[in-house]
């Protein structure tokens, strides 16, 4: 009769993301088949031996992001990194971490499970209701964001990102077609470009909705920014058989941390432009708290 161990061992070894479990003592303990074919490394060469130097951003007793070195990856959210492939080349992969204790807390292990970065959608992006959403410029523009955010980990510029959604686009969108809202996004784009700053960029995020990347140096003023680019906006000229359509963007600011992830700098930014569409539109919230109603 199989047992319980084998049970959860065959269960483990299942699993589509890779899987790895390591002992006090810094030795690995389980090896799944998702880590081998995403590493190049058999179980048979791993277990009951110390983690290859290739692989130690896997169980790092402290990752990018963690303020403990023995906490946990932020639920949801994982961190970044580069793993070295058997083979030679770089393999940028999300890794979730649980530090494993025993019923009197103290130390015992440490679990991760990862995923090729590219393999999934990895940074969190707008709806695309036709599959497209502009993906080869958003492709461009994550590799952009990944780059810059690596660089501010290691102490580089200050940067925020700005997630805007235009307000009337669902409506829109089911009253007068896709056709109509393209037109009236591609307005809104125009005009909000014209307030960037030299160094800045700005891509379509989903159908209806804009990131841009911000060199602001406080949250205070990536806030202050994004009420400009909000009133720029609502300046876009927008007719639709005969009709004049009054324009306006919800908005989520979010300033990058040090102690954070890519990932999670996004996720604030998309849960503060939903605070601010959600509270009636044509607002700003700032991930780090505030929200402000614009004038019409």
């Amino acid at each position: 009769m199989t047992n319980r161990a084998e049970l959860l061992e065959a269960a483990l070894d299942s699993f589509p993301e890779g899987s790895v479990l390591v002992d006090a003592e810094g030795l690995i303990a389980f090896w799944n088949r998702a880590a081998a074919a995403i590493t190049g490394y058999a179980a048979m060469d791993l277990i009951a031996r110390p983690v290859p130097e290739a692989l130690e951003v896997l169980v790092a007793w402290q990752l990018p992001g963690e303020a403990d070195p023995c906490a946990e990856s932020p639920a949801g959210c994982g961190s970044m990194v580069r793993l070295k492939h058997k083979l030679g080349h770089m393999v940028p992969v999300i890794v979730r971490t649980l530090a494993l204790r025993d019923e009197m807390g103290g130390r015992i292990g440490r679990a991760a499970t990862f995923h090729p970065a590219e393999s999934l959608d990895a940074l969190p992006h707008g709806d695309s209701s036709d599959g497209t959403g502009g993906e080869d410029g958003q492709a461009e523009f994550e590799d952009r964001l990944q780059g810059i955010f690596e660089d501010f980990k290691q102490g580089g510029e200050t940067f925020g990102v700005l997630w805007i959604a235009v307000d009337q686009a669902h409506d829109l969108r089911k009253t007068h077609g896709a056709g109509a809202c393209n037109r009236m996004i591609e307005k809104v784009e125009r005009a909000m470009g014209n307030g960037l700053r030299p160094a800045e960029e700005m891509t379509r995020w989903g159908d209806d909705e804009f990131l841009v990347l911000s060199f602001e140096r406080t949250p205070e003023m990536l806030a202050a920014h994004a009420q400009t680019l909000a009133g720029l906006a609502r300046t876009a000229d927008f007719h639709w058989w005969g009709d004049r359509i009054s324009l306006t963007v919800s908005i989520g600011a979010a300033q990058a941390q040090r102690d954070g992830s890519l990932v999670d700098l996004l996720d604030r930014a998309k849960a503060a432009m939903f605070s601010s569409f959600h509270a009636g539109g044509n607002q700003i919230t700032s991930a780090q708290g505030g929200q402000e109603c614009l004038p019409s």
